[in-house]
């Protein structure tokens, strides 16, 4: 494994103390618990949610929060926050600053492979310009947080498994 490879995720124990670091595959089919990022997206009421791309190796197709993703080795999580809302969303770095709200652990397996992460949650108002990786998201939408809740509630396999858990949370911190 090495260390201080540019993509790699970063491990972590329970505690969130960084332990080391590997290749995203290999940390998501060993099972390694690794440091993540999920960005809400607030403006007027409304949250921006997106459709995961088809080709993702899962949770593909689904809906989730605005930006989700992983700090790499050697990157701060507000460095990491910066740089993919504005690789993924096309929101320029320093145009907006998510504030980090709360963390959580989850385990979500999947065909081969799991998400065992400790989720930092981030929120930001924005209204500015949107311009997606089409790699990344299928795409976006604007939808009011009671509606949201109640898609929530009616149809949850519409939506990925970090989402289910945080998204009840944040809505909270929003009343």
């Amino acid at each position: 494994m090495e260390k201080n490879a540019k993509d790699n995720l970063i491990w972590v124990d329970l505690f969130d103390n960084e332990i080391g670091s590997g290749d995203k595959m290999e940390t998501h089919v060993k099972n390694k618990l690794h440091r993540a990022f999920s960005v809400y997206i607030i403006h007027d009421g409304k949250m921006l949610i997106q459709k995961r791309a088809r080709w993702k190796y899962h949770s593909a197709g689904l809906w989730a929060n605005a930006c989700c993703s992983h700090p790499r080795w050697g990157e701060t999580l507000t460095e990491a926050v910066q740089k993919r809302m504005e690789e993924e969303l096309g929101i320029p770095q320093g145009s907006c600053f998510p504030e980090e709200l709360f963390s959580f652990n989850y385990f979500s397996p999947y065909e081969g492979l799991s998400e065992y992460e400790i989720d930092h949650v981030f929120l930001v108002d924005y209204d500015g310009p949107i311009n997606v990786d089409p790699d990344e998201i299928a795409e976006t939408r604007w939808v009011s947080l009671e509606d949201l809740k109640s898609e929530m509630e009616e149809f949850p396999k519409r939506f990925s498994t970090w989402f289910l858990i945080a998204t009840p949370r944040v809505l909270e911190q929003l009343k």
